[in-house]
């Protein structure tokens, strides 16, 4: 059911939605953008979205359906899966007999209302709809989550047993028949699931005095998600305990664990540390999508010198790539990123890691074991007997494995791995305190980038410019010189402007995104190994004096790059500003 593009063009001038001049112009414009021309109307605010949803509507003769103001019945909207409803933007409004009446931005999506008719055993009726009715109804899931949590802890936790939690008074077997408890089981099922659907990376779970909190990390931010009674707490740390293939009955020392959660929609692994603290035991766990469609070192945030630069150094056959930054800043995906664009059948590559977040077809993955003395070190040497062509080191963490990988990388291999530090420039001197021979770092170490991850901006974002104190200020902190340039580059700018005279944005709050901000992007410095760079690091050079040679040589520090993709209206300068400086 797809509009023939020439019927499309017809309507839209039918209909005095544009002009033939603009028409004309703008098939231009799309094709050299290569995008369609519908969406590239949209995107230039020649026409509104629900304009051009309509029109389709009346050349495919489907119904079209506005649920800006609609209150779904939870029956109704749970026919299809939330997940399925927010990935192929599709809804469920109304049943009749045995005709379910379903609204889509896509009519062409055939797959997914087969499926549905499947899962549901009803007639499917499509109807077209705009962005905002479907918002209107997702929004409605996330309402019926909420209280579908409440109301199981409020139920559920009045007919629980209450265990004391102790090495006398709970014996294994209490425990176990915790675990295996329905109201607990059904407990931690809710939380798993708020947290795939509010796209968490982490979530907390933390004893207190009286009561459990429960807190989900959403594009790096803790949020308070719910209060749980104490009573469930030792349950729910049985619990998850079983699901992770724990110990039960140790309170007394850390755990590490992992279990895995899958169905139609989604798999997740979640890595699992149990930690004890003054009032129990405080878990948290790491989402990790599985089988999600690979990032692009673009997608990413990485563009223009930064990008190419990068594309160069992973281009090379032998030579130490390292990307640093502290933790939870993505090193471990921007090193992913890079192992997909060099994952061709001609190469071998092999990594040891802790732990094996992504599980990567065609690419050999060994889990770091120090209780058996399978350690970084132990690994990277076994390793380099099996033949590859490219190594991934999780972390250089001591001196042994920063000589195996310099070593790794002088006998003929690409090594990737990830380093502890706040700058690219200060992995140089943190080599040379690991033990690591000047000389050898430069004849090695090809590239360095280092990275921190910023908040998006939401799409409801609101443009401004800076006061002539604030301009001051940022000066302190950056060469504005240098940032203007870089904005000339990307087109941001053309001529004279000043910093005074460029827009930039700042989050608008709504009511599909309270805190304006949505999903991260990073923000890097990539360092390039010139020749007068070599000179330096054989002189043993500081960290402040290689970037400072690095600068001037053209490197864009992760400050200035923040600052571009503020002018791009990509996040906030506060947003960089809390990222950046320590």
């Amino acid at each position: 059911m797809q509009v023939d593009p020439s019927q499309l063009k017809a309507f839209l001038l039918d209909s005095n939605l544009v002009n033939k001049k603009q028409l004309e112009k703008a098939e231009k414009d799309s094709s050299k953008t290569k995008q369609k021309l519908d969406e590239f109307l949209v995107n230039t605010g020649l026409i509104k979205q629900e304009e051009l949803t309509k029109l389709k509507a009346y050349i495919l003769g489907i119904p079209f359906v506005n649920l800006e103001e609609e209150k779904i019945s939870p029956e109704i909207l749970q026919i299809i899966p939330e997940p399925i409803a927010r990935k192929q933007n599709i809804v469920a409004f109304r049943k009749t007999g045995r005709n379910l009446e379903v609204a889509m931005l896509d009519p062409d999506d055939l797959q997914t209302i087969e499926f549905i008719k499947k899962k549901a055993n009803l007639k499917i009726l499509p109807r077209l709809t705009s962005v905002a009715s479907i918002k209107n109804v997702l929004r409605q899931y996330q309402k019926s989550l909420k209280a579908e949590f409440g109301d199981i802890i409020e139920r559920e936790t009045k007919i629980m047993p209450v265990i004391t939690e102790g090495e006398e008074e709970t014996t294994k077997e209490d425990l176990e028949k915790a675990a295996q408890d329905l109201p607990v089981i059904k407990i931690v099922d809710t939380l798993l699931k708020h947290a795939i659907l509010q796209k968490a990376s982490d979530i907390h779970i933390e004893p207190m005095e009286k009561e459990m909190i429960v807190r989900y990390r959403i594009d790096g931010l803790l949020h308070e998600a719910m209060t749980l009674p104490k009573q469930v707490a030792t349950g729910i740390v049985a619990r998850i305990k079983v699901l992770a293939n724990m110990k039960l009955d140790e309170h007394r020392l850390p755990q590490d664990g992992r279990f895995k959660v899958e169905t139609e929609e989604y798999k997740i692994s979640f890595r699992v540390s149990i930690l004890p603290v003054y009032d129990g035991e405080k878990i948290v766990m790491r989402l990790l999508p599985e089988g999600s469609k690979g990032f692009t070192l673009e997608a990413l945030g990485f563009w223009g010198r930064n990008l190419e630069i990068t594309h160069h150094q992973i281009q090379k056959p032998t030579g130490l790539i390292l990307v640093t930054g502290p933790t939870g800043c993505g090193k471990t995906t921007t090193l992913y990123t890079i192992m997909d664009i060099l994952n061709t059948p001609e190469v071998n590559i092999s990594t040891v890691e802790d732990p094996i977040e992504y599980r990567m077809p065609r690419i050999n993955q060994t889990q770091v074991n120090p209780k058996i003395g399978l350690t970084f070190a132990n690994g990277l040497r076994s390793l380099l007997r099996q033949d590859p062509d490219i190594l991934m080191v999780g972390e250089i963490r001591d001196d042994e494995t920063a000589g195996l990988a310099i070593n790794a990388a002088l006998t003929g291999h690409l090594v990737l791995s990830t380093l502890h530090t706040n700058s690219a420039a200060g992995s140089l001197p943190r080599l040379i305190d690991m033990g690591a021979e000047p000389f050898l770092i430069a004849s090695t170490v090809v590239g360095i980038e280092a990275q921190r991850l910023v908040r998006r901006l939401y799409e409801t974002k609101e443009k401004y410019r800076l006061s002539k104190n604030e301009v001051e200020n940022i000066g302190k902190e950056i060469n504005v010189d240098r940032l203007l340039d870089a904005l000339r580059q990307e087109k941001i700018i053309k001529g004279g402007e000043k910093l005074q005279d460029i827009d930039f944005y700042r989050p608008k709050p709504s009511p599909d995104c309270p805190d304006g901000y949505k999903d991260r992007i990073g923000i890097h410095e990539v360092l390039e190994i010139t020749e007068t760079i070599k000179v330096m690091i054989n002189k043993r050079a500081t960290s402040d004096e290689i970037d400072k040679q690095a600068r001037s040589e053209g490197m864009l520090t992760m400050l200035e790059d923040g600052f571009v993709k503020a002018a791009r209206g990509l996040t906030s300068i506060e947003e960089v500003l809390r990222v950046t400086q320590e």
